[in-house]
């Protein structure tokens, strides 16, 4: 049986690592490299930065700040934020990234989602999903949560594999910051719809809402509050979950 992976998410504001509702509200975190190596130690499996401003601001996520945190760790690095072309991710790996993730891009522009995965391959290729309730189904948002569209979240995560996607980083825009739990019917739509690995974000407040959205499907499961506001450890999750009978990575 394949581990599931815990994935600490760093979003990251003025190299400054942020955490809001909505991207909202942000508050000071900490140091983005700090963060990284505290949870690496306590056991992280991996890493997400997703730079939030940059999209707004017409920029890729900094390539300072993914240097800096990868000369720090030695665990996988996912990068986000502003990713528009192949040129894009190439720097973002030279700098240091082992995955990178595009979202507001692949939706302009799904064509850039093939071409990524033919240039660098479908295991580097993220394709983050931002969905919100409608009705009895989702549809994505884009532009940071600004924008929303009329593409059906489980839709457009088929069509994101087909092209290339290698995993999908899916986000309950509705959740997002608001420690209610995931949203575990969007869940497990999506993890039938595709056969890719699946990161379930957006309202982790404890191990329990882990339990559950991997109970759903989840392949990994992403947070930022818990871990940033020292609610709960890495270490102390992953022996949650192992109580409850998740198989997780020592």
């Amino acid at each position: 049986m394949l581990t599931k992976r815990i994935i600490p998410c760093l979003d990251v504001k003025n190299d400054r690592v942020v955490k809001g509702v909505q991207f909202n509200n942000l508050r000071d975190c900490g140091s983005p490299v700090d963060r990284a190596l505290l949870y690496e130690q306590q056991g992280a499996d991996e890493i997400v930065i997703l730079d939030v401003a940059a999209t707004v601001e017409a920029r890729r996520a900094r390539r300072d700040t993914v240097s800096n945190v990868r000369a720090a760790l030695s665990i996988p690095l996912t990068v986000g934020g502003g990713v528009a072309s192949v040129a894009d991710v190439r720097e973002l790996l030279n700098a240091g990234a082992d995955k990178v993730s595009i979202n507001t891009a692949a939706v302009t522009r799904p064509d850039l989602i093939d071409e990524l995965a033919q240039n660098f391959g479908s295991q580097c290729t993220v394709v983050a999903i931002d969905a919100i309730k409608a009705g009895a189904s989702w549809v994505v948002t884009s532009h940071s949560g600004t924008t929303r569209t009329e593409i059906d979240a489980i839709a457009w995560a088929q069509t994101v594999v087909d092209r290339g996607a290698g995993e999908i980083l899916l986000t309950s825009w509705d959740r997002d910051g608001s420690k209610a739990g995931y949203d575990l019917e969007m869940l497990e739509a999506i993890t039938r719809a595709v056969n890719v690995p699946v990161i379930a974000s957006g309202g982790a407040a404890t191990p329990d809402d882990m339990v559950q959205a991997l109970a759903a499907g989840a392949d990994a499961v992403l947070a930022a509050s818990m871990f940033h506001d020292n609610v709960y450890t890495v270490a102390a999750v992953k022996s949650e979950l192992r109580t409850s009978g998740c198989e997780v990575r020592l």
